[in-house]
């Protein structure tokens, strides 16, 4: 992901300067986010892909979870009443 996002900004032409300081965030954060660093919190990858324009595509992470909903379909099981004697 970090790679993508590096791509991004060159593709706009843009210095990592330019979108730390516009993301609010330290260039050394920007970097460790563009090398793939697990230890950056997730807001500044919001804040970076906003400022890229991609923050609209975060919305699609998990939008059709196919596998999330089969297993939450499983578990409405509607469960039989007992005969009446």
């Amino acid at each position: 992901m970090g790679e993508n996002i590096k791509y991004a900004r060159l593709r706009r032409d843009l210095s990592s300067e330019q979108v730390a300081e516009r993301a609010g965030i330290y260039r050394n954060t920007l970097i460790k986010v563009e090398k793939g660093d697990e230890g950056v919190a997730i807001g500044y990858y919001f804040r970076i892909l906003a400022v890229l324009g991609l923050d609209k595509d975060i919305l699609l992470v998990a939008k059709d979870d196919e596998l999330g909903r089969k297993l939450q379909d499983a578990k409405l099981v509607v469960k039989e009443r007992a005969s009446k004697k």
